[in-house]
Parts: C-alpha cells; structure tokens; sequence
C-alpha cells in the first residue's frame, strides 16, 4: 500500500505547480499591464456595435442546428480514431465492427431526420 498514495502525492504535486504557474502568470500580468479606465474602456462592447435601445432581438434558429450538426460529427470523429486501434487487437475485431455499425446507425439516423425536415438546406 506504500507506493498507492505515493502516485497520488506525483498527482498533488503537479496539480499544485499547474495552479502555481497559472497563478503566477495572473499575478505578472496585473503586475505589468497599465490600469486607466476610462468610460470608454468601461461600456459594454457587443462586435462593434454600440448598445442602443432594447437588448431584445431575434436570432435565427438554425445556427443552433448547425452547431448541433457539428458536435454530432466532432462526437463520431472523435469515437472513430480510438475505435480504430482497437479493431486491429485481437479478439475484439467484431464486437467492435458490430458496436461501430451501430453507431453510425443512430448518426445516419440523425441525419436522416435533419434532412427530412430540411435542416441540411442552405436557403
């Protein structure tokens, strides 16, 4: 049991340096920067364009689909690279070919159904 908690202080202590340099650089970094607010510096600042009047607008619904979209391909980008070194071990080639099919069933689906309700249209 001597050498179980000694991995655990290896993790304590490079947790501690992380925080350490990060804190660190934090403290540098109000160390040196110049401090001037000004009212300027200080107004809300929305891309370029001054807040005037109400903060109520509408916004399109489908740049939410898209980055739908994208985190379930970046989800199948990054099941499929871990997929792949283990299909090559032994003993694992068809359970893991059934598991993927599967898988790419449920996207293909997913797909499906955002084309069926032309989601995927550009217009």
């Amino acid at each position: 049991m001597d050498g179980y908690f000694d991995r655990y202080a290896v993790v304590a202590v490079l947790l501690a340096i992380g925080i350490a340099v990060v804190a660190g650089g934090l403290f540098v970094n109000r160390l040196l920067r110049p401090d001037r607010p000004t009212p300027e510096k200080l107004t809300t600042y929305e891309c370029g364009v001054d807040p005037v009047g109400d903060g109520w607008a509408q916004s399109q619904v489908r740049y939410y689909v898209f980055a739908y979209l994208y985190v379930v391909f970046a989800v199948d980008a990054v099941f499929l690279f871990p997929w792949a070194t283990v299909f090559a071990a032994p003993g694992f080639g068809m359970t893991t070919l059934v598991e993927m099919f599967v898988f790419l069933g449920f996207i293909a689906l997913g797909i499906l159904y955002a084309w069926r309700k032309r989601v995927l249209a550009w217009t």
